[in-house]
């Protein structure tokens, strides 16, 4: 699925951020994971912008778009950013559907602009504070991304399974295999982008304290196998915000929306439907 057709750029904070415009309708704003980039989307932008009209952007650093802002220093000025981009395509109401980091920026969005999000989907996520021992060792990995100004083949080797399910190397060799050689390719420019973003993620507030004032129809899905967000902190979630909905995702990682992308795009078409 090519979509570099509907590919378009827009200048906020004295940077080029890149992303897709596809489809007509009521406005859905995508937000990606941490290390990928629209494409991650695809199979949900091919069904979905029948029906709706798809902003896929893609975050600082991934992508196509531009390395880090200056004014970029914690996911709150990212839901900034991305208030920027809706306004300036005079976007007033849409619902946010996001992914691990999406998510995370996408609730930040909802809290500063209650008003204009109709309904927000966070899969693969968790909007609390990072536990203290997963921070240490991506902390830890962050370090040595620095240090080798790229990201070293031996810790490719420890990312990758991080965002799969149990079973991806023999079942998605091909998807395993392209995520890892974008890894490796990610150019030395990035990095600094790369890492910066890695430690606002992981050193995130807590939006769970907020969780009262999400009063928006919330679809709360997580992959059964999702090495990075586990089932429990979708539950967690579910618990903190009244009347959401949760669903698990079967034999899938973190990156659910490729491993398990009918099952998901079924969950969206049914979840927006009832909402719009």
């Amino acid at each position: 699925m090519d979509f570099s057709a509907h590919r378009q750029q827009l200048i906020i904070a004295d940077r080029k951020l890149s992303y897709l415009d596809v489809g007509t309708g009521p406005v859905l704003l995508f937000g990606h994971s941490y290390l990928w980039d629209s494409a991650m989307w695809a199979p949900q932008i091919a069904a979905l912008s029948a029906h709706y009209r798809c902003i896929v952007p893609e975050l600082w650093g991934h992508g196509q778009s531009d390395l880090l802002p200056d004014n970029g220093k914690t996911l709150l000025d990212i839901a900034d950013h991305m208030l920027a981009l809706m306004d300036d395509l005079d976007i007033t109401d849409f619902s946010v559907i996001g992914l691990s980091v999406g998510a995370m920026w996408g609730a930040e969005l909802v809290l500063k602009a209650p008003a204009r999000v109709r309904t927000l989907v966070m899969i693969d996520s968790f909007i609390g504070f990072e536990p203290e021992v997963t921070r240490a060792k991506y902390d830890g990995m962050l370090d040595m991304i620095t240090a080798a100004k790229a990201i070293p083949a031996p810790l490719i080797s420890a990312i990758s399974p991080l965002f799969f399910a149990n079973n991806a190397a023999h079942n998605t060799p091909e998807l395993v295999a392209d995520f890892e050689h974008s890894l490796a390719t990610i150019s030395a420019e990035k990095i600094p982008t790369i890492v910066k973003l890695g430690r606002m993620i992981f050193g995130r507030r807590d939006t769970m304290e907020c969780a009262e004032l999400f009063t928006l129809p919330c679809l709360i899905m997580a992959g059964v196998e999702d090495k990075a967000r586990s089932v429990l902190e979708s539950y967690l979630m579910s618990d903190a915000i009244d009347g959401s909905q949760l669903v698990h995702i079967p034999a899938a990682g973190h990156i659910s929306t490729l491993e398990q992308a009918e099952f998901i795009n079924q969950h969206l078409a049914d979840f927006l439907a009832k909402h719009h």
